[in-house]
């Protein structure tokens, strides 16, 4: 870990905790704890799992004249959402993408009633703020002074609404500001994990003392990044600069859902943003590839950069892994590669591994079944 990696204020709790710290992003983040990789993974899918997000960049987008419908329009000449529709009180998922019809970034956005808040990946936050900063009558404020938790797993609820009760009656991507002894939380029941729980920001100053609450809760343990992997690579959740970049379109990484009507060809507000020709046209055609789940044969993990073949000999590759691993909670390896649209699931393709070639299964995602609350 270089010296200069920057460090989010619970960095002193996860060393006391015995993390492996490791660089990620320019930040020093927790890898995992003593316990290991796959026991954080398979907490938090059967209790509930605390992690550090600080990292992440957090942005409000004011409108200058107080008009709200102004501003979701600027934020739409960017992100190719439905934001202008999105209510008070909700949070909806986006894209960033660029002049190409590439993805710029993925994030979240919120309707805060008089503003948005915006949730963007920490490699990008920088550069998406000063996207962000070419709109017009709008100002774009970075959040320097919070920090950020999610806290994840089928037991959050219950360990969130021990502490602040009004949480109980959130739904799945409901964006509220709750109180807890005397501090403001900015609090979204949303997550990257597949799981039922809740993403918080919390003041810089009390972020360690509501980290330690929610600790000392029975149910919840400290969760690292390698576990935060493992679980949204289960959940069938892609993660940027992996299985979508500047070079990938939002039909190839599966994520034209994004996209709804209103934005579409036809749709009352279509088009608009960077690259909408090429993305609109690929929706409508269809890609010629597509982001898929794998299940290789055996225990093995296939790893980010392995080639995909069509057949077990011969041939050029047709894909190459963007992410995989080992998954604790199917007990198998589990991945997902950008391959041609014709190959159905079930179909078998190879993997390359050390001038080997083992069978592969193209299966549905997710690889778990998502719990969130409705």
């Amino acid at each position: 870990m270089t010296d200069d990696s920057r460090r989010t204020g619970l960095y002193d709790l996860h060393v006391a905790l015995g993390a492996r710290m490791v660089p990620f992003a320019g930040w020093a983040m927790p890898v995992q704890y003593p316990t290991g990789v796959m026991a954080e993974h398979l907490h938090t899918r059967a209790r509930a799992g605390l992690f550090d997000v600080s990292h992440m960049g957090q942005v409000l987008v004011t409108p200058q004249g107080g008009d709200m419908a102004q501003a979701a329009l600027a934020l739409e000449s960017l992100i190719p959402a439905d934001v202008l529709g999105l209510p008070q009180g909700r949070q909806r998922y986006g894209l960033f993408t660029n002049d190409q019809g590439g993805i710029g970034d993925d994030l979240m956005f919120a309707n805060r009633g008089d503003h948005f808040l915006l949730v963007v990946n920490a490699a990008c936050a920088d550069k998406d703020i000063a996207h962000l900063q070419t709109l017009e009558g709008v100002t774009v404020t970075p959040v320097t002074d919070r920090g950020l938790l999610a806290l994840q797993g089928p037991q959050a609820a219950g360990v969130l609404a021990r502490l602040v009760p009004a949480t109980a009656d959130m739904r799945f991507m409901d964006s509220q500001i709750h109180v807890w002894d005397g501090v403001e939380l900015w609090m979204s029941r949303s997550g990257y994990t597949g799981e039922d729980g809740f993403e918080i920001s919390v003041p810089a100053a009390d972020l360690r003392r509501f980290a330690q609450a929610l600790l000392d809760q029975p149910e919840v343990a400290p969760i690292g990044l390698g576990a935060r992997d493992s679980l949204r690579l289960e959940a069938g959740m892609p993660l940027y600069g992996h299985d979508m970049d500047a070079t990938v379109t939002p039909a190839q990484a599966a994520l034209g859902w994004s996209i709804p009507k209103v934005r579409r060809s036809g749709g009352a507000r279509a088009g608009g943003f960077p690259g909408a020709d090429a993305i609109l046209a690929e929706l409508a055609e269809g890609p010629a590839s597509v982001r898929r789940g794998l299940r290789p044969e055996g225990r093995a993990p296939i790893r980010e950069g392995v080639a995909i073949f069509a057949d077990a000999e011969g041939g050029e590759p047709v894909g190459h892994v963007s992410s995989g691993g080992f998954g604790p909670s199917v007990n198998g390896p589990v991945a997902m590669a950008c391959l041609p649209t014709g190959l159905p699931d079930g179909a078998t393709v190879h993997a390359e591994l050390r001038g080997k070639r083992i069978p592969v299964a193209i299966t549905p995602l997710p690889f778990i079944t998502p719990s969130y609350k409705r």
